[in-house]
């Protein structure tokens, strides 16, 4: 089994952050439809710090007599039936998007991925709806656990929209490509990673501090 350099595991008490975002035809997860996902995998490089590493993302094909909400279509600028969308069915972009999630589990020794996300209760609700409906039976994501990036941003930078975040984080944040899955997801990522490093570098001032004091 390939084993990463500097396996994830211990960090998040065996838990693989993976950061996702879904683009939606509504706010009902149980009526509306699926019509973007994205995930990217985070993993620790050499120097301990938290990065990016993949990026996957599938259009989706609205689910049989799913309802499509025109607010929400105007709102995220997706034509659901476009013929260069390239949509697949959901049981194939949830395959594709499990695959390499699992592996990422293995390499970095962790027994569960865990949903990273901006107000993440949205999008794990329409992920485990997606779930049941093409009856896969084993997901790598804890069913109900979740980190928030809008709780994270909200304490490390006093803010808690996504875009407003990210400027305070000193991220770059581009308008017109928001509400599309990937964009979104990949820009939470690197703001996750921030954050997390962050701390990482305010505990080792912490004992550095300590220390010096230690010896005065």
């Amino acid at each position: 089994m390939e084993t990463a350099e500097n396996p994830l595991g211990k960090r998040f008490r065996g838990y693989l952050p993976v950061i996702v975002d879904i683009e939606t035809a509504g706010f009902n997860y149980k009526k509306h439809a699926m019509l973007e996902i994205a995930a990217v995998i985070v993993e620790l490089n050499p120097e301990g710090d938290l990065v990016t590493t993949e990026s996957h993302a599938f259009h989706v094909i609205p689910f049989a007599n799913a309802e499509l909400d025109e607010a929400a279509l105007k709102f995220n600028g997706i034509d659901p039936y476009h013929p260069f969308r390239f949509a697949i069915e959901e049981k194939e972009a949830l395959h594709g998007i499990f695959k390499p999630i699992r592996k990422a589990m293995k390499r970095n020794l962790c027994t569960r991925a865990i949903l990273v996300g901006h107000n993440p209760a949205f999008d794990l609700g329409f992920l485990n709806a997606a779930i049941e409906r093409t009856k896969i039976k084993r997901s790598p994501f804890h069913p109900f656990s979740s980190f928030d990036t809008a709780t994270l941003g909200g304490l490390a930078y006093g803010q808690t929209v996504l875009a407003r975040i990210a400027e305070c984080a000193g991220l770059e944040w581009d308008s017109d490509k928001a509400h599309s899955a990937l964009y979104d997801a990949q820009q939470t990522a690197l703001l996750f990673c921030k954050i997390v490093n962050r701390w990482k570098q305010l505990e080792a001032l912490a004992a550095a501090k300590g220390s010096d004091d230690d010896k005065q």
